[in-house]
């Protein structure tokens, strides 16, 4: 049984995740400081350290750093306000193993105690000159309930050898799921290779797929190697191949049946042996029954799906990405702007983000370069997003919208109305009174 010290001060909330741990089969040892938790780990050993930020005696960030000057690699997982994205990144940089939010949501914290229990060895401290290489090469999915629901989706089906269709708007990372699945798979030594279909003129797809030798047709002055024969042991993924004419559909669906290819113009059979991941931001099922896209073709790509949410079905991680945005864009611009005003951040919440994760980037970079001061204040961002305003809106329309965003809310935190609270930016109090008032 999987060992847990906990360090929470607050006596109620401390015995009530012992008792929630005890009954997923866990083992926990309650303490209430710094200096408990310090005393116990100098008696006993622990498989994890789960610790509150705010301590009587020192933070959870303190303890974290004893820890690392101690060679203690017990894996750490952080728990903090929901709305403390800054510490959180903080911790991670510091050799947290995760971090869990607060309000508590059981579901989400079984989810990383799991991955790290089953994980095959335990998360060293990672050395400061690697932290920021590490945090640049990693893609942070997000702790909103729609966030974790897809990452548990690609962890599962990446080791497998299925075919993976990844639908989604454009702009909510379909490509880096692609990669992420390669990178998890037993295939990830090997190469990616990304196709974008729509990008493909439907006379030379033939060529681009499975290659040409030199000669074959006009314009082939050089041998060409195709997208299935570069990507041989490796993982090829299609990007919007619901673009593809229906003659090109055809020779995907006969190379990936026989797993052979035929260069145009040569005789000469080549096996491919290669994972299929396909993307597109249209409704397959529609087209295949429109005729537009073969059923059987379908069927082959479609072994597993993952549907990767939209921003607007996300908007707990918004904050989140807007912070990695922005530490990213001011490496990039090298500027010094690390924080996001609260009336920014509510501009960003009320926004509906048709373009998703892209659009988001985009207008985080745009922000920073504007930022005169150390921090993105409203003024710095377009008139795209602070024209979603109150003023822009008639009565009867404003309560429409507000009873719509606290029932989204609602629904993506399952009735926790007060980590809905913080998602709208508004007191529990005040959500509890718009409950009532909108008799939900």
């Amino acid at each position: 049984m999987p060992k847990i010290l906990i360090v929470e001060d607050d006596t109620t909330f401390n015995q009530m995740l012992l008792q929630f741990l005890k009954r997923n089969n866990y083992e926990a040892t309650p303490t209430f400081s710094v200096k408990e938790a310090l005393e116990q780990l100098n008696t006993s050993t622990f498989d994890i350290i789960l610790s509150d930020l705010r301590l009587p005696d020192q933070d959870g960030l303190t303890l974290l750093s004893i820890l690392n000057e101690q060679h203690n690699t017990t894996p750490f997982v952080l728990m903090t306000a929901y709305a403390d994205v800054k510490t959180a990144v903080k911790a991670m940089k510091t050799g947290a193993a995760d971090y869990i939010s607060k309000p508590f949501v059981p579901e989400e914290a079984l989810l990383v105690l799991q991955k790290i229990i089953t994980s095959d060895k335990k998360p060293p401290v990672i050395p400061k000159k690697e932290i920021q290489t590490t945090i640049k090469s990693e893609f942070y999915w997000g702790k909103g309930i729609a966030s974790i629901k897809l990452k548990k989706h690609i962890d599962l089906v990446a080791p497998t050898p299925l075919s993976v269709l990844i639908t989604g708007e454009n702009g909510t990372g379909k490509e880096v799921a692609a990669k992420t699945i390669h990178q998890k798979s037993n295939r990830d030594k090997a190469p990616f290779v990304a196709v974008d279909c729509g990008a493909i003129p439907k006379d030379i797809a033939g060529s681009e797929f499975f290659g040409h030798i030199k000669g074959s047709f006009t314009g082939a002055i050089n041998d060409k190697i195709g997208c299935f024969e570069a990507a041989s042991g490796g993982t090829l993924f299609l990007d919007e191949i619901g673009n593809l004419s229906y003659e090109n559909q055809v020779l995907l669906l006969r190379a990936i049946q026989e797993r052979k290819i035929k260069p145009i113009g040569s005789n000469k059979e080549i096996e491919i042996d290669i994972r299929l991941i396909c993307a597109t931001n249209e409704d397959l099922k529609t087209a295949v029954s429109n005729g537009n896209f073969r059923e059987d073709l379908y069927h082959r790509i479609n072994e597993f799906s993952i549907s990767i949410p939209s921003l607007r079905d996300r908007k707990e991680d918004i904050e989140a990405f807007a912070y990695l945005f922005l530490e990213k864009a001011s490496n990039q611009l090298n500027k010094s702007v690390d924080t996001i005003t609260k009336e920014a951040l509510q501009a960003l919440l009320q926004y509906s983000w048709p373009g998703n994760l892209r659009e988001l980037q985009n207008y985080i970079k745009r922000a920073t370069l504007l930022s005169s001061n150390e921090g993105i204040a409203v003024s710095d961002l377009p008139e795209e997003i602070t024209s979603v305003n109150e003023n822009n809106i008639d009565l009867g329309l404003r309560d429409e919208a507000e009873k719509k965003a606290i029932l989204d809310a609602l629904a993506m935190t399952n009735g926790n109305k007060s980590r809905a609270a913080e998602i709208l930016g508004i007191s529990r109090k005040t959500m509890y009174n718009k409950i009532t008032q909108y008799d939900l």
